[in-house]
C-alpha cells in the first residue's frame, strides 16, 4: 500500500537533513501566494501533530543556521506559537522539551551577533518569560539576567535591560521583590556604561518599572534615577547623537503620560530642559517636537496629576512663545494663491502644522484662565509688527486656541472680534485670509454670544470680503466663514442681512473660480437652513442656477461642484417646505436618479451627497417621497454595511503605517497598532445616519425595509472603530420598532400581526444591552439607555421577565460603574496642584454623569409604568442602588433621580407601594424644602401622589406634609421662573390633601387657602388636574370652597374666567366646556345683586372674554 503523500511530508521536514526543514521556513516567506499557503498548512499540521518535534527543529535552526532570515523567522515563530492565547502550547510539550528551548534561548542571547534579532529574542523571552516565570516555571532566567546586566558585555547589558523593560510592562509585580537590586541595576547603568545603547535600555526599563509599581512609597525610591535620566538625553544631545536623543524623549513622553507625579517634585529642572531643547534652532526638528510632545502631554495629563502645569506660568510663557514662532515658519507660496482647492496648503511647513496642533491641546488642556493671560500678553505685539507673517500667526493662534478658552474669550468678545476685523483690511492676501479663518473658527467656538453680540460687525465683514475677485482664495474662506457663523445663528439675527448676504452669494456663484462657487453653493445652503421659511423670499431667484448647475457640472473636474449644488437643492428644499418646492422636487429626484445609475467613481463625492440628498427630500416631501424608496435604498443599505479598512500591524513592528495620512486615522490597543480609512468610515457613519432618518420620518411606510436595516445596524451597535456610526444605530432601534408597530396597527404590515413586534423587539433589546455593557463613551452610553427607554415603550407589554431581569442587572451595573468614576474624580480633587480650572472639568465630567442618571430614572419610570405591581421585586433589588441617592452629600440631580423613582412607583403602584411610605417619606417631606428648584418639585409632587393613594397610611404625615408644602407655597420668590414648577406641584399637592383627607385637617380654614393659589399657569400637566378638580368641587357645592354665604364665589369666577381665557393651555377641553356650563347655571341661579357683584370683580378684559365665551 502506497504511503500517505502527507506523512511523507512530515517525516522529511522533520527528518535529520535539516534542508528540508530550512527550505519550509523560506517559503514561509514566499511572495507567491501558493507556495506560501502550502508551507503555512504543511507548518501547522506539524504544529498539530509533532509539536515537539517542530520546536526543537526551529531552537535547531536559530543555533545553527548561518543565514540571518533563517534565524530571524526562528526567533519569530518560536514567539508567536509559544505564547499563541488561543492555543497555550508550552504546558502540551515534553519536559525536556521545554527545558532545551529555554537553554537554547539564554544561550543564542549570548551567542547572536546581529543586532536586530538580538531584539527579537528579547522580545520572545520576555513573553514566554511573561507566561511561566510567575508560577516559576523559569527559575534560572532572572540570575541569568542579573549576570548579564553586571557583565562587562555591552551587548548583554543591553539585552538584559530591554528584557526587563519588556518583563516590568508584562508581568511587573513578579519583579517587586527584585526592587532594590534593580534600582542599583538600572542607577548603575544610567551613571556609568560608556554605551548610549545600554543607557537608553536603562532608561526603557527603569521607566516601565516606574509604571508598574502601585506604591507611591515604592515609586519615590527611583526619584534619585530621574537627574541621570534627564542626562542620557542632555549627552546624546551633546555628542549630536540625536537618534539616540529621540528614542530618549519617546520614552520620556511615556513616562509624562502614565505617571506625571513622578516628576513633580523635579518639574521645574526637567521642564526646563525640555524648553531649552525646543528653543535649540540648531536641533533638528523632530527632537525640538519631541521636547514640546513631553511638555505638551505633562499639560494633558489631567486626570493623573491635575492643575500641575499650570502652577508654573513661566513655562506656559515660554512654551507659548515657542509655539508662535512655529507658526513663522511659513512661506508666501504662488501655488497658495493660484489653487484650485481650499485645502491647498503651500507654503506651510511641519514646524507650521505641528505649532498650530500644539496650541490648539495646549488651550484645551490647561484652559482659558492659564492661555488669555499668556495669548494678551503676546498676540498684541505680533499684530502691531510690520512683518505678515507675525499678523497671520496671531489670527492663526486665535482660531486654534478658541475651543480650550472659549468661557474667557467669550467674556472678552469686544476685544477678540475688533482685533480680528481690523486684519480684514491687511494689505496681504494670506493675512486677511486668516483673520476670516479666524472670524470662521471663533463663530464655531464661541456661539451663539458672538452672532447675538457682533452680527451687525461681522456680517458685512464677510460679506465685503466676498468682493475680493482677485483673490479666489479670500473669497471662497469668506464663504466659508458665513457658514460657520450662521450655524450658531437664530432666523431673527439673519432676516435683516438676508438681502445682502443672498445677492453677493449669487453673484460670485456666477462669476467667481470653481472653488468660490463651490464655497457659495455651501454659504447659500447653510444661510437657507438658519433662516427657514425667510428664505422662500430668495428661492425664485436661487433655484433655477442650483438646477442649472446640477444639470450642466457635468465632467470629473466639476464633481463637487454639483455635489455642493445637490446638497444646497435639499437644504433649500427643506428650510422652504413642500408646497414652495414641490415642481422643483420632481425634476431634481430624476436628475438625481439618473446620476445614481450611471456608473460613478470610487473616489466622485457625489455618492456620499447624494445619500444626504435623498434623506432631506424624504423630511421635505413626506409620505410624497414613497415611491423613490425602492430606489434609494440598496445603494445605502450598500454604504451602511461598508467594511472598515483596516491594516493591523504590531504596536512595536517595523512595518509603518503612514500617520501623516489625513484619509488614515490610527489607534493604538494594547500591542497592536491599527490603521482605518476614514473616507469609508464616513460614508457609513452618512449611510447609516439616513437610515435612521427614513424610519423617522416614514414611519409605516417604512415597514418593507425594517428587516434588512435592522440586521444591518443592530450589529454596529458595537462598531468601535466609529463613534457616529454606533450614535446612528443607536438612534435607529426605537424608530424601527416604532415603523413596526405603527404598520400593523395601520394594517400595512403585509399581513404580519404582534409577533412580528415581538419578534423584532427581542432582538432589539438584548443587543442594545449587550452593547450598553460594553460602551467606553459615557455620552453615548446615554444616548443608549434613552433609546432603550424608548424601545420598553414601544415593546410594552410584549417584553418577558427575562429581559426586564436583563435591563435592571444592566441599570445596576450602569449606576455602579458611574459611582466608580466618580470616586475617582473625587480622588483627583485631592490632588496637590488641583484647582478652580480644573474644578471646572471635573463639574462637566459630573454633568455627563448626571445625563446618565437621568436616563436611567426615565427607564425604570418606564418600566413601573408599564409592569406596576410585578415590578416591584425588582424596585426592592434596585433599592440598595436608589436610596444612596438621596443621600445629602449626593448632587441634586442624584436626589430628584431617587425622588422621581419613588413617585413612580407610589403612582403607578398604588396600595402595593404603601409599604414603603414609612421609609420614603421623611425623605421627600425634607427634600420639599431643598435647596434645589427641581428636588422641590420632584417631592412635592411624590407628597401629592402619597396624599391621593395613600390612604391612611398618609394619615400620620398630614400634618408635616401641610407645614412643608405651606413654606414652599408661602416662599417670597415662589412665583419666580426658577421655583414656578415646584410651586405649582406644591398647589396641587396641597389640593389633593384637601380633597383626600378633608377628616384630618382644618377645611374652612385650608380650602380657601388653596382657592387663593388659583389658577396656576407654570406647569401646564398639573394644572390641568388642578383646574378640573376645582370644578369637580364647584359642581358638587362644596361648602368649605364656596365659603359662607357664598362669599368666595367672585374668586371662583375669577379663576374660571382667567383658565377660559387662556385657551386649551391650563385646562383641557371637557374640563373647559363643563366650567362654561357652571358658569351659565350661575347666571339663571344666583340673586342679581350676587352676580353684579361677582362681575365687576373682575377684570375689564375678563368681563369682555366671559360675555363672549358665554354668548357663543
Amino acid at each position: 500500500m502506497a504511503a500517505d503523500p502527507t506523512q511523507q511530508q512530515l517525516a522529511l521536514v522533520l527528518g535529520a537533513d535539516s534542508s528540508h526543514f530550512e527550505s519550509l521556513i523560506s517559503n514561509l516567506l514566499s511572495t507567491t501566494n501558493d507556495q506560501r499557503s502550502q508551507a503555512e498548512s504543511l507548518f501547522n499540521l506539524c504544529l498539530q501533530t509533532h509539536p515537539d518535534a517542530l520546536f526543537l527543529k526551529l531552537a535547531h535552526l536559530l543555533q545553527s543556521s548561518p543565514r540571518p532570515e533563517a534565524r530571524t523567522m526562528s526567533t519569530i515563530l518560536l514567539r508567536r506559537q509559544l505564547t499563541r492565547q488561543d492555543a497555550n502550547l508550552w504546558p502540551q510539550l515534553a519536559p525536556s522539551t521545554q527545558s532545551s528551548l529555554k537553554l537554547v534561548l539564554l544561550n543564542s542571547l549570548q551567542t547572536e551577533d546581529v543586532k536586530s534579532i538580538t531584539k527579537k529574542l528579547c522580545d520572545t523571552i520576555s513573553e514566554l518569560a511573561s507566561v511561566i516565570l510567575p508560577d516559576g516555571g523559569w527559575p534560572e532566567l532572572l540570575p541569568f539576567m542579573f549576570q548579564c546586566v553586571t557583565s562587562d558585555n555591552l551587548k548583554l547589558q543591553e539585552a538584559a535591560l530591554l528584557i526587563f523593560a519588556q518583563l516590568a510592562h508584562y508581568i511587573g509585580e513578579t519583579l517587586v521583590p527584585q526592587l532594590s537590586t534593580l534600582h542599583a541595576v538600572f542607577l548603575q547603568c544610567l551613571t556609568s556604561s560608556k554605551s548610549s545603547d545600554v543607557r537608553i535600555a536603562a532608561l526603557g526599563a527603569s521607566i516601565n518599572f516606574i509604571q508598574c509599581l502601585s506604591n507611591p512609597s515604592d515609586r519615590d525610591r527611583f526619584q534619585d534615577l530621574l537627574p541621570l535620566m534627564m542626562q542620557t538625553l542632555t549627552e546624546a544631545l551633546n555628542c549630536g547623537q540625536e537618534a539616540t536623543a529621540q528614542e530618549a524623549l519617546e520614552l520620556l513622553i511615556e513616562l509624562a503620560g502614565t505617571e506625571p507625579r513622578f516628576l513633580r517634585r523635579q518639574i521645574v529642572d526637567v521642564v526646563s530642559s525640555m524648553l531649552q531643547i525646543a528653543e535649540a534652532e540648531s536641533l533638528e526638528e523632530g527632537t525640538r517636537h519631541l521636547a514640546i510632545e513631553f511638555v505638551i502631554t505633562l499639560a494633558e495629563a489631567r486626570e493623573r496629576a491635575p492643575g500641575m502645569m499650570r502652577k508654573f506660568p513661566q513655562f506656559i510663557r515660554r512654551l507659548f512663545a515657542i509655539l508662535m514662532n512655529m507658526l513663522l515658519d511659513i512661506e508666501d507660496d504662488p501655488a497658495w494663491h493660484s489653487a484650485d482647492t481650499e485645502d491647498e496648503d503651500a507654503g506651510e511647513t511641519s514646524n507650521y502644522g505641528f505649532g498650530q496642533e500644539c496650541l490648539d491641546r495646549l488651550s484645551i488642556s490647561l484652559g482659558g484662565n492659564t492661555i488669555v493671560p499668556v495669548a494678551s500678553e503676546l498676540l498684541p505685539t505680533f499684530l502691531a509688527a510690520s512683518d505678515w507673517k507675525k499678523h497671520h500667526a496671531a489670527l492663526i493662534a486665535f482660531a486654534q486656541i478658541a475651543e480650550g478658552c472659549s468661557k474667557v474669550m467669550t467674556k472678552n468678545l469686544e476685544q477678540v472680534v475688533s482685533m480680528v476685523l481690523n486684519s480684514f483690511k491687511d494689505v496681504h492676501p494670506r493675512v486677511r485670509w486668516a483673520a476670516i479663518n479666524a472670524i470662521g473658527q471663533l463663530s464655531t467656538d464661541l456661539g451663539p454670544e458672538l452672532q447675538v453680540q457682533y452680527h451687525h460687525v461681522v456680517l458685512p465683514a464677510l460679506v465685503g470680503a466676498m468682493d475680493d475677485f482677485r483673490n479666489p482664495r479670500v473669497q471662497a474662506h469668506a464663504a466659508s466663514a458665513v457658514l460657520n457663523f450662521t450655524e450658531n445663528c437664530t432666523p431673527e439675527i439673519l432676516t435683516p442681512y438676508l438681502d445682502g448676504i443672498v445677492s453677493k452669494l449669487l453673484l460670485i456663484l456666477q462669476n467667481g473660480k470653481q472653488m468660490v462657487q463651490e464655497g457659495a453653493l455651501t454659504a447659500l445652503a447653510s444661510v437657507a437652513d438658519s433662516s427657514q421659511e425667510q428664505f422662500q423670499k430668495y428661492y425664485d431667484a436661487v433655484m433655477p442656477y442650483l438646477k442649472a448647475i446640477l444639470m450642466n457640472a457635468n465632467d470629473k473636474s466639476n464633481r463637487m461642484l454639483r455635489a455642493k449644488a445637490m446638497e444646497c437643492i435639499s437644504l433649500v428644499g427643506m428650510a422652504v417646505g413642500k408646497e414652495k418646492f414641490r415642481e422643483d422636487a420632481k425634476q431634481v429626484m430624476d436628475i438625481l436618479m439618473t446620476l445614481q445609475q450611471s456608473q460613478l467613481e470610487s473616489d466622485d463625492p457625489t455618492a456620499s451627497y447624494m445619500l444626504q440628498a435623498w434623506a432631506r427630500l424624504c423630511k421635505c416631501l413626506g409620505q410624497d417621497f414613497l415611491p423613490c424608496m425602492s430606489f434609494v435604498m440598496p445603494p445605502l443599505l450598500q454604504s451602511a454595511q461598508l467594511k472598515p479598512d483596516v491594516t493591523i500591524t504590531s504596536a512595536d513592528s517595523d512595518a509603518e503605517i503612514d500617520e501623516d495620512d489625513d484619509s488614515i486615522e490610527t489607534i493604538t490597543l494594547g500591542d497592536k497598532r491599527i490603521g482605518i480609512k476614514t473616507s469609508v468610515l464616513e460614508e457609513k457613519a452618512t449611510a447609516c445616519n439616513m437610515l435612521c432618518c427614513y424610519a423617522d420620518e416614514l414611519k409605516e411606510g417604512f415597514f418593507p425595509w425594517i428587516d434588512q436595516v435592522a440586521f444591518t445596524l443592530v450589529p454596529l451597535l458595537k462598531f468601535y472603530f466609529h463613534e457616529e456610526v454606533r450614535k446612528a444605530a443607536v438612534s435607529a432601534m426605537p424608530e424601527l420598532l416604532r415603523s413596526a408597530k405603527l404598520a400593523v396597527e395601520k394594517g400595512q404590515s403585509q399581513g404580519r400581526d404582534e409577533t412580528y413586534i415581538k419578534q423584532l423587539s427581542d432582538y432589539i433589546i438584548p443587543n442594545l444591552l449587550e452593547a450598553l455593557h460594553k460602551e467606553p463613551e459615557i455620552e453615548i452610553s446615554a444616548s443608549m439607555l434613552d433609546a432603550l427607554n424608548e424601545c420598553i415603550q414601544v415593546s410594552a407589554a410584549l417584553l418577558e421577565e427575562r429581559h426586564v431581569r436583563s435591563v435592571v442587572d444592566e441599570i445596576k451595573q450602569v449606576i455602579s460603574a458611574s459611582s466608580t468614576r466618580k470616586h475617582e474624580r473625587a480622588e483627583r480633587a485631592k490632588e496637590e496642584d488641583f484647582d478652580a480650572e480644573e474644578r471646572e472639568f471635573l463639574k462637566e465630567e459630573n454633568e455627563q454623569e448626571e445625563e446618565l442618571f437621568d436616563q436611567v430614572g426615565d427607564c425604570l419610570g418606564t418600566l413601573i409604568k408599564t409592569f406596576r405591581a410585578s415590578f416591584l421585586p425588582f424596585f426592592d433589588e434596585l433599592s440598595s442602588y436608589i436610596t444612596p441617592m438621596l443621600g445629602k452629600d449626593k448632587t441634586s440631580e442624584e436626589r430628584r433621580i431617587a425622588i422621581c423613582i419613588f413617585d413612580d412607583v407610589a403612582e403607578h403602584c398604588r396600595e402595593a407601594a404603601l409599604k414603603y411610605y414609612d421609609f420614603y417619606l421623611p425623605f421627600l417631606l425634607e427634600a420639599c424644602n431643598d435647596e434645589s428648584a427641581d428636588v422641590r418639585q420632584a417631592a412635592v409632587y411624590g407628597v401629592g401622589v402619597c396624599a391621593e393613594f395613600g390612604g391612611s397610611v398618609f394619615k400620620l404625615f398630614v400634618g408635616e406634609a401641610l407645614s412643608r408644602l405651606d413654606a414652599v407655597i408661602r416662599h417670597p420668590n415662589a412665583l419666580h421662573s426658577d421655583n414656578v414648577m415646584a410651586y405649582d406641584n406644591a398647589v396641587s399637592a396641597f389640593g389633593k390633601i384637601c380633597q383626600f383627607h378633608r377628616d384630618s385637617i382644618n377645611a374652612t380654614q385650608l380650602v380657601p387657602v388653596w382657592l387663593n393659589c388659583l389658577p396656576i399657569k407654570g406647569d401646564l400637566i398639573e394644572a390641568k388636574v388642578v383646574h378640573d378638580q376645582l370644578c369637580s368641587m364647584v359642581e358638587r357645592s362644596d361648602r368649605e370652597l364656596l365659603g359662607p354665604n357664598h362669599q368666595y364665589l367672585p374668586k371662583i369666577v375669577a379663576v374660571f374666567a382667567e383658565v377660559l381665557c387662556a385657551g386649551n393651555d391650563l385646562a383641557t377641553e371637557q374640563t373647559a366646556s363643563r366650567m362654561i356650563n357652571l358658569l351659565r347655571q350661575l347666571q339663571q341661579t344666583l340673586p342679581p345683586s350676587t352676580l353684579a357683584s361677582t362681575w365687576s370683580s373682575l377684570q375689564p378684559q375678563q368681563q369682555l372674554a366671559l360675555q363672549s365665551i358665554l354668548s357663543s
